[in-house]
């Protein structure tokens, strides 16, 4: 009798990790690193590398960056998965990593934890402000 699936050995939908880490201590590194991991795990996601940007220059384009952009023309690839959408770099430069990654049909994955909406009262009522985010964030702990 086969064992079931869930007790096979089953490779999930590989990506790649991107860090962004200018004056970061080894502390903030490690549980950056150990937060991707237990996310890919408990996402059955395959963590097939980490990328690490430590530049603090205006450009989008970094060692670490094209590296990335190298191994996502891979066909196995399915994506990035970054802690927030500012590992990417400051918002200008952001978007434009997010453009990239996606013109190289792979997914962008944020991990953080999504925020409660803020009520507020008005004279005019109570006013429900969402917060600023992207459509590629998930639930899970940065």
């Amino acid at each position: 009798m086969e064992p079931l699936t869930e007790h096979r050995p089953v490779s999930g939908p590989v990506v790649y990790g991107f860090l962004r880490l200018v004056r970061v201590s080894p502390a903030r590194q490690e549980a950056l690193v150990a937060s991707l991991t237990e996310y890919c795990r408990s996402h059955e996601l395959q963590l097939s590398g980490l990328f690490t940007d430590r530049e603090v220059s205006g450009a989008a384009s970094s060692a670490a960056f094209t590296g990335l952009l190298d191994v996502l023309a891979l066909p196995v690839v399915h994506g990035v998965i970054a802690p927030a959408m500012s590992h990417l770099g400051p918002k200008a430069i952001a978007v434009e990593r997010e453009r990239r990654i996606e013109a190289a049909g792979s997914r962008l994955l944020l991990i953080r934890k999504l925020r409660i909406p803020h009520h507020s009262v008005s004279r005019s009522g109570p006013v429900r402000r969402r917060s600023p985010g992207t459509d590629h964030v998930l639930d899970a702990e940065s």
